[in-house]
C-alpha cells in the first residue's frame, strides 16, 4: 500500500504537508514525494529505502513554498507525477493496484501518447493513471473514465490551481478521510495523521466519491456509490493502530480479534501471551484480556532501526529486516508455554526462521501460533496485501497434500472441514510449532464490526464483489514470470 496526504491552507502549507505525509511511513518503503503549488509547482521525490522520510525531506520542506500540496509514501513507483494536460498542469499521487497495466499502456501508445517515467523497465503506474485522466472532457470526467478503464483499484489526490481533488476508488478498497482546522483543510489515507497536526475529521469519503478542497472548504464534485468493499486487512495488519476506517478504530478491532482467538482456546494451557511486534501486539493484548493469562514480551522490536518486514518489495530485504528487528529475552522465554499472536501467516518463512526459532533457541517449552485472520488463499487483486499464490503457506500445504495445484479450494476454506484441519496441521508441522489455530472469517468480521458484504475478503475467500465478478477472468500472478509479476504491482 501507499499512503497519500493533501492539504490546502490559508498560508504556507509545507510544514503541514511534511508531517502529514510522514505519518504514512508505515505504508511504504521505496519512495517519498511531495508537490507544492505556490506561484508555480515545486516537486521533490527521494528514494527512502535506506532512509526515513523525515531525514530525506527535512531540507526540502524548508525551501518549498505554497499554500496547496500533496505528498506520498510509495512502495514501488516514484511519485508525485507532473503532467501538463489540456486542462492545465497538475500533479497527482495514487494508491491502489492495476491488473491491466499492459493493456491500458498499450492502448495509449497506439494513440501516440508516450510515457516518460519508467520504474524498473515498466510504465510508472501513477503516470499511466494521469494520462488516462487526461483523456476525459474535464478532470472529473477523466477520473470517472479512468475508474471505468482499470481492473483493480485506485484512490488518488490531484493538485492544480483549483485546490486538491480527492477521489476514493470506486469500490472503496482503500480509505480517504477529510479533515479541517481553523486555517486549513486536508485529506489523508490514515486518520492517525490528523491529531498531532490539529485537524478534526470531517468526512470519510464514500467509494467513488470525488471532492475538491480549497481555501473555502470542501466541495463535492461527484457523489459516492452504494458499493463498499473496504479491505479488511487494513484493520488486521496494514493500518496504523490510531487510525479509524469507516469510523472503526484499528487498535480496538485488533483487541477484539485477540479476544475471539482466546475464546476458541479453552483446551490449551499456557504461561505467557505475546504478540509479534508491532502489528501482533494489540491482538495479543486482547487475547490476554480474554484469557486472563499475563501479557509479556519475549521478543522486542528494535524500533529505531527497522520498519515492517512485509512492505519491502524484495524477499531479501524482507528477510533481513525480519531477522534483525526482533531481539529475544531469554529470561521471559525459557521454560514457558507461549501463545504468539500474529496478524497473519503469508509465506510463513519469516515466522519460522526469525520468530519461532528464536523462541525455541531460548528455551520455550511450547509455542502456539494464533493468527488474527484466516489462512490466506489468494493474492490480493486490489492492493499490495499479498503477492504470488505460490508463496502462500496455505497453498503450499494444499499442493503437498494433493500432489498438485488445486483450482477449487473451497473445502480448505471451510474451517469445519476435515481438509481444513489437515491443512492447518501441515502448516504447524512445517513451521515447527506446537499448534496453530487461525481466526475464522466470521469472527474476524465480527471483530471489525461492519456487515460482511461491506468488506473485501478476497484474500481469504476468493470471492469478488458483485460488480467485479463479471469482469474479465484474472490470471494468477506467477513469480517465475518476472515481467508479468512486476506489471501487477502497486500504484
Amino acid at each position: 500500500m501507499s499512503g497519500i496526504f493533501g492539504v490546502v491552507s490559508k498560508r504556507n502549507c509545507v510544514e503541514i504537508l511534511f508531517y502529514g505525509t510522514d505519518y504514512h511511513s508505515h505504508l511504504g518503503t521505496e519512495y517519498g514525494g511531495m508537490a507544492v503549488l505556490g506561484e508555480d509547482f515545486t516537486r521533490q521525490i527521494h528514494n527512502i529505502s535506506q532512509d526515513q522520510f523525515k531525514s530525506k525531506f527535512y531540507q526540502d520542506f524548508k525551501r518549498m513554498k505554497g499554500n496547496k500540496g500533496i505528498g506520498v509514501i510509495s512502495a514501488f513507483d516514484e511519485q508525485p507525477i507532473y503532467l501538463n494536460s489540456k486542462f492545465g498542469p497538475f500533479c497527482i499521487v495514487t494508491n491502489g493496484i492495476l491488473e491491466n497495466i499492459e493493456e491500458l499502456a498499450g492502448g495509449l501508445l497506439e494513440k501516440g501518447i508516450t510515457f516518460s517515467e519508467v520504474s524498473k523497465g515498466m510504465v510508472n503506474v501513477t503516470e499511466l493513471v494521469a494520462k488516462l485522466i487526461s483523456q476525459g472532457n474535464n478532470l472529473i470526467d477523466g477520473i470517472e473514465k479512468m475508474f471505468d478503464a482499470i481492473d483493480g483499484s485506485c484512490s488518488l489526490l490531484l493538485l492544480n490551481r483549483d485546490g486538491v481533488y480527492a477521489a476514493r476508488d470506486r469500490y472503496g478498497y482503500t480509505p480517504l478521510v477529510v479533515g479541517k482546522r481553523e486555517d486549513a483543510w486536508a485529506v489523508t489515507s490514515e486518520s492517525s495523521a490528523f491529531p498531532n497536526i490539529e485537524f478534526k475529521m470531517v468526512k470519510y469519503l464514500e467509494p467513488g466519491e470525488i471532492v475538491l478542497i480549497n481555501e473555502k472548504g470542501m466541495l463535492q464534485r461527484k457523489p459516492g456509490g452504494e458499493m463498499n468493499q473496504i479491505c479488511a486487512f487494513l484493520w488486521i495488519y496494514a493500518g496504523f493502530p490510531a487510525s479509524s476506517y469507516e469510523g472503526i478504530n484499528v487498535e480496538t478491532v485488533r483487541e477484539r480479534c485477540g479476544r475471539f482467538l482466546a475464546k476458541r482456546d479453552g483446551d490449551i494451557e499456557v504461561d505467557v501471551v505475546s504478540g509479534v511486534p508491532d502489528s501482533g501486539t494489540a491482538h495479543a493484548l486482547g487475547y490476554a484480556m480474554e484469557s486472563g493469562k499475563p501479557y509479556r514480551r519475549p521478543l522486542v522490536k528494535y524500533t529505531p532501526g527497522y520498519g515492517r518486514s512485509y512492505t519491502p518489495p524484495s524477499q531479501e530485504a524482507r528477510d533481513l529486516i525480519a531477522r534483525m528487528k526482533l531481539i529475544p529475552i531469554k529470561e521471559i522465554v525459557e521454560g514457558n508455554r507461549i501463545v504468539v499472536c500474529e496478524d497473519s501467516i503469508v509465506r510463513g518463512t519469516q515466522l519460522k526462521n526469525f520468530t519461532v526459532k528464536k523462541l525455541w533457541d531460548n528455551g520455550a517449552r511450547e509455542v502456539h501460533i494464533r493468527p488474527a485472520c484466516p489462512p490466506l488463499m489468494f493474492p490480493c487483486r486490489f492492493n499490495f496485501s499479498t503477492r504470488s499464490i505460490y508463496e502462500l503457506a496455505a497453498r503450499r500445504a494444499i499442493r503437498s497434500m494433493e500432489g498438485q495445484d488445486v483450482k477449487n479450494v473451497s473445502k480448505y476454506i471451510d474451517h469445519n472441514s476435515r481438509e481444513y484441519k489437515k491443512m492447518v496441521e501441515w502448516i504447524a508441522k512445517e513451521l515447527e510449532v506446537t499448534t496453530i489455530r487461525y481466526q475464522t472469517v466470521d469472527d474476524m468480521v465480527k471483530a471489525i464490526g461492519l456487515p460482511k458484504e461491506k468488506l473485501c475478503l478476497y484474500c481469504w475467500t476468493g470471492e469478488y464483489p458483485k460488480p467485479m465478478a463479471g469482469k474479465r477472468e484474472k490470471k494468477e500472478r506467477i513469480p517465475a514470470v518476472k515481467k508479468k509479476a512486476e506489471a501487477k504491482r502497486k500504484v
